[in-house]
């Protein structure tokens, strides 16, 4: 299995950076052996203040520590490395001989996010490693706001998908009126209605989906959906099911009786913004080949210009053919 890496400055992944703290020079030694065979980058530190010191200049993508150390005991490097703002993103696991529970709950409530007795396996300890890894990397991907895979992440998936070279459906999601909507209602409702919008995408791809199909926020109200040809129109009418009937909910009951929105453009202009609606732009490799995740991007955007140009929500497929 492969380590856990992180992006490069050239876009390729980089084994991801493990620094190992503990004052027992065997057990680093064991450790920096075996997760360097896993294909980590690891240095070591032999007490706690060393081990606070590289975590902060070296900024390492995980800390495995040991509890019962010199200078400065486990508990607290954790504690300090969870508490200063340019470390507190990196995972912690602790590797301790003490396996009652009260000594793991301090670990936890000093922040650690993982917690390992001495002796320990390797194959569990690895496994450990990589899943908080792989935790890790998701939440900082992830968009703030909704919790679904950010631009990061999305730009993996499509590019995992074109060099796979089996069918995809990509499909460029956009809220129609929304800037309307968030300035007439202000932030905070713009905000529930993204919430909501991101809650109708992931049920509609669990129902209409498949098992390995993707969600992802670009940000503001645009999203993408990763699925197959076969299922993107199901996907997309559920979509559109969904979000028209919970439009009404995001409008105050008075602006729904009146039927619209009255919104002053900045020429002083009256807009009357009647509905939310939502276009779908769906682009697919089933008819000719796709390349380059530029080449997505382009065609997507020029199928939701067009689709932006109709009234209500709506669902524009790209019909190219190969030539």
């Amino acid at each position: 299995m492969d380590s856990i890496s992180r992006n490069g400055s050239s876009g390729e992944r980089a084994p991801a950076r493990i620094l190992v703290v503990d004052d027992e020079p065997p057990i680093r030694e064991i450790l920096k052996f075996q997760l360097e065979n896993a294909g980590f980058v690891v240095t070591c530190a032999g007490d706690g203040q060393e081990g606070l010191e590289r975590t902060s200049t070296d900024l390492p993508d995980l800390v495995l520590l040991d509890l019962m150390i010199p200078q400065m005991d486990g508990y607290e490097v954790c504690r300090r490395i969870k508490s200063a703002y340019g470390t507190r993103h990196i995972p912690v696991i602790i590797l301790t001989a003490r396996g009652d529970l009260d000594e793991k709950l301090k670990g936890l409530e000093n922040g650690a996010n993982d917690y390992i007795t001495k002796p320990f396996s390797m194959p569990e300890l690895l496994m450990r490693v990589r899943n908080v890894l792989q935790w890790s990397q998701s939440q900082r991907e992830a968009n703030p706001l909704t919790g679904l895979p950010g631009n990061v992440s999305i730009e993996r998936e499509l590019t995992q998908r074109i060099e796979l070279a089996k069918p995809f459906a990509f499909i460029y999601t956009d809220i129609d009126n929304f800037k309307a909507f968030n300035d007439y209602y202000g932030y905070a409702k713009g905000d529930e209605a993204i919430r909501r919008t991101a809650e109708i995408l992931t049920t509609a791809v669990a129902g209409s989906g498949n098992p390995d199909d993707f969600v992802g926020h670009v940000g503001g109200d645009d999203f993408v959906i990763m699925t197959t040809p076969d299922r993107a129109d199901a996907v997309a009418r559920r979509v559109i099911a969904l979000f028209d009937e919970a439009t009404h909910r995001f409008f105050e009951q008075e602006d729904l009786e009146r039927g619209y929105l009255r919104i002053r453009k900045r020429s002083g202009e009256v807009m009357k913004v009647k509905s939310l609606g939502i276009t779908l732009a769906i682009v697919t490799n089933e008819e000719a080949p796709i390349r380059h995740i530029g080449r997505v991007a382009d065609i997507a955007s020029e199928l939701k210009r067009y689709g932006k140009g109709m009234v209500g929500s709506v669902v524009i497929r790209e019909r190219r053919k190969e030539s």
